[in-house]
């Protein structure tokens, strides 16, 4: 099956993302990975014109509603958010002496051939946002998935989640942008 990609006339418009650990490995189980996570898409809103509307980070993927002003364009934006967060995920891993995470990452069935590391699958399942009820669907997806897991009672309760910045208006950890 082919790679789900954002079509090149579509590269500004509002998607849906789902970008996920190589085979849905648990890696983002302490602070400092989500604070990394964060600090990658705040420095995308800051330099590279992506303009942040829903988020959330779980332990082994990330949903983002987004898109960009940039001529750059969003596949290319998501792609240096990848390569970065990658290299400095790694970092992490060693400092933490997470041995078996990176075993796993390293004998992946799902790692891209002739790559040394990965972290991300190759996908991000873009999805663009045609319709209010399709965007509403996704948000509400969004800010249900750590109620789903059993991480906590309501959404706002997720730290990392637009839902807090939407809900409780806490943009303590990131900002993100207004639907009108």
């Amino acid at each position: 099956m082919p790679t789900l990609r954002i079509h090149k006339d579509n590269q500004k418009a509002l998607h849906f993302f789902t970008i996920t650990t190589i085979e849905w490995i648990d890696i983002f189980t302490k602070l400092e990975y989500f604070s990394l996570i964060i600090d990658s898409l705040k420095f995308c809103q800051q330099k590279k014109n992506l303009l942040l509307f829903e988020y959330v980070i779980m332990t082994n993927h990330l949903h983002l509603i987004a898109k960009t002003s940039s001529i750059v364009g969003l596949s290319q934006i998501i792609s240096d958010f990848k390569k970065y967060t990658t290299q400095e995920i790694y970092k992490l891993l060693e400092k933490d002496n997470r041995k078996y995470i990176l075993s796993l990452l390293k004998n992946s069935y799902s790692k891209k051939f002739g790559y040394k590391n990965q972290i991300w699958q190759r996908e991000n399942y873009p999805e663009p946002i045609e319709s209010e009820e399709f965007l509403n669907s996704k948000v509400n997806y969004i800010y249900y998935n750590p109620v789903r897991k059993g991480y906590v009672g309501k959404p706002e309760d997720w730290l990392f989640s637009s839902a807090r910045n939407r809900i409780l208006n806490d943009e303590t950890l990131i900002k993100v942008e207004k639907y009108f």
